[in-house]
C-alpha cells in the first residue's frame, strides 16, 4: 500500500523499468542486487526467487564479461521482476545485455569509456525502449571534477551526473535515471538535494559501501530517510554486506517508517522502566509473531506499564498494556477491558480481526 503524500517530489518524469514505473508520482520501488556469480542460473535464479518473495521490485545483476551478459538474457525470460544489467568498463557489454534483453541498463560515467561509447549504449537502448541509470560513485569519479573540487564531493557528484545527462540530451535520449551515491551520508544528503532542483529525471536512492549489520542499517536509514523526509527520491536499494535477501525489509522499513509505504502493522513499544513488570521483549516477539501474515497498516502498540500504557500510545489503533498478571487491551488511548497475561495475544488478535472487519479501507 503506498501513502505517498505531499512530501514527495511528484514532478520527476516517469520512466518505465520493466512493468514498474519510477518517477512521476508512482510509489517507491525496493530494488536490490545479486551477489552470486551471474552465469551461475540456477544460483542467482534461486537468489532472485528469495529476494522477490522478500519484496523485492527491481534486482540488479553484474555483468562483468560477455558469459554474464549471455545468462542475464536467459535469467530475464524466468525472472518475475525487472533485471537491470549493471555495467563497469565495457561498453559492448551494455550493448549486448540491450539485446538480450535487460529491463534496464546501469553505467558509470567515471569508468564507461567516453561520450562516443555512451552514445553507442544510449541509441541502442532508445532503439529497444530501455532506460539507463547514471549511477555515479564517489569512488570513481573523473580525475579532471576530483582536480576540480579537491576530491569527491556532492559538487563534484552533481556535475559529473549532469554532464552525463547534458550529452545524452543532445542526443535526444530522455529515458534516464540518475544515482549519486558516497560512503558518506552528509554528502551524498547535500549531493542529492542539489541535483533534485537541477533536472527533472527520477532519482535512485543508495549509499555505497555501507558496511554490514548495525553500522550499515544506520547508514542507510540516515542516508535514504532523510532524502524521503525531504521529498527526494523515486526508487531505493539498501546494499549491506551479506545476503541481499536482508536488505528487503530493511528497506520496507525506511519506507514505513517514512511513511512512504506502507506493508503491514507498525509496532510500537515502549523502551521499559522500573514500572515495567512483565518480559516486554517477549511480549514485542509474540506480537510480531501474531501478525506477520498481515498486510493492513495497523498501528499497534505493546506497553510495559498497564497505568500508563494507553496514554502514552494514544496514536495507536490498537494495544495492550502487561502487568502482575494482569493486562489491559486498548483502542484509539481507551481501555476495552482487562485481560489474563497469558490470554493478551489472543486477545490482540481477535481485536484485530474486528477492526479489519469493520474498517476495511482504513488507511
Amino acid at each position: 500500500m503506498t501513502m505517498r503524500g505531499e512530501l514527495m517530489r511528484d514532478n520527476s518524469i516517469p520512466v518505465k523499468v520493466g512493468d514498474v514505473i519510477i518517477g512521476g508520482g508512482a510509489p517507491v520501488s525496493i530494488q536490490s542486487m545479486t551477489n552470486t556469480d551471474t552465469s551461475d542460473l540456477k544460483a542467482t535464479l534461486d537468489q532472485i526467487n528469495k529476494l522477490y518473495e522478500a519484496g523485492c521490485e527491481i534486482v540488479r545483476l553484474a555483468v562483468p564479461d560477455e558469459k554474464a551478459a549471455r545468462a542475464l538474457g536467459i535469467i530475464k525470460k524466468n525472472s518475475l521482476i525487472p533485471v537491470v544489467a549493471d555495467i563497469h568498463f565495457d561498453y559492448r557489454l551494455a550493448l549486448l545485455c540491450i539485446e538480450e534483453g535487460a529491463d534496464k541498463i546501469r553505467i558509470n560515467p567515471g569508468n564507461i569509456g567516453g561520450d562516443e561509447k555512451l552514445a553507442q549504449i544510449a541509441y541502442k537502448a532508445k532503439e529497444k525502449g530501455i532506460p539507463l541509470r547514471i549511477g555515479v560513485n564517489a569512488g570513481s569519479i573523473n580525475k579532471d571534477l576530483r582536480k576540480k573540487y579537491g576530491g569527491a564531493t556532492p559538487d563534484a557528484l552533481v556535475e559529473s551526473a549532469l554532464r552525463t545527462i547534458d550529452f545524452l540530451e543532445k542526443i535526444d535520449f530522455r529515458d534516464i535515471i540518475i544515482s549519486l551515491k558516497a560512503s558518506n551520508v552528509v554528502t551524498n544528503f547535500i549531493a542529492y538535494n542539489k541535483i533534485s532542483d537541477l533536472m527533472p529525471y527520477p532519482l535512485h536512492l543508495g549509499v555505497t559501501e555501507a558496511g554490514r549489520g548495525m553500522k550499515g542499517v544506520i547508514k542507510y536509514s540516515l542516508g535514504i530517510g532523510s532524502l524521503l523526509l525531504n521529498g527526494i527520491g523515486d526508487t531505493i536499494r539498501v546494499s549491506l554486506t551479506g545476503n541481499p535477501v536482508d536488505e528487503i525489509e530493511i528497506a520496507r522499513l525506511i519506507l514505513q517508517s517514512a511513511r512512504i509505504r506502507t506493508f503491514g502493522p507498525d509496532i510500537v513499544s515502549c523502551p521499559t522502566c522500573g514500572r515495567c513488570k512483565i518480559n516486554l521483549t517477549e511480549l514485542v516477539e509474540k506480537v510480531e509473531v501474531a501478525v506477520r501474515d498481515i498486510s493492513y497498516p495497523l498501528k499497534i502498540a505493546v506497553m510495559g506499564c498497564p497505568v500508563n500504557g494507553p496514554g502514552e500510545a494514544r496514536e495507536a489503533d490498537i494495544g495492550i498494556s502487561g502487568g502482575n498478571n494482569l493486562g489491559v487491551l486498548f483502542r484509539d488511548g481507551k481501555v476495552l477491558k482487562k485481560v489474563a497475561s497469558e490470554e493478551l495475544i489472543h486477545a490482540l488478535e481477535k481485536e484485530i480481526k474486528e477492526i479489519i472487519k469493520t474498517y476495511p479501507c482504513k488507511k
